[in-house]
């Protein structure tokens, strides 16, 4: 699972712009979506792996809710840049972690 500093300040009711990019052998693609952050963290996939926590694999998730209604789930991976377009909240001043408790 890749960690992303930015995914820590992210809140429901934030609107982000997200970038995600496939690197091919002569050029990069590039897709960017904009939308309310729903909901963001790890989730186990339905994929069993030996080794991940609980026997899954986990990948890093976002849940956004476009301009026009649509409901996209994305994986977040190394290539995805997380960009805070309006806060829509208050912005935390504790990691994710801290207040999940």
């Amino acid at each position: 699972m890749v960690e992303h500093p930015e995914i820590r300040r992210l809140v429901p009711g934030m609107r982000v712009r997200i970038t995600q990019a496939v690197g091919r052998q002569a050029a990069r693609w590039s897709a960017t979506i904009e939308g309310e952050v729903l909901s963001c963290g790890p989730e186990p996939t339905g994929s069993w792996h030996a080794h991940g926590k609980q026997n899954r694999y986990w990948l890093t998730r976002i849940v956004l809710r476009k301009t026009n209604g649509e409901l996209t789930r994305q994986s977040l991976d190394q290539n995805s840049r997380i960009e805070i377009v309006e806060p829509g909240g208050d912005l935390p001043t504790q990691p994710a972690e801290a207040r999940e408790t």
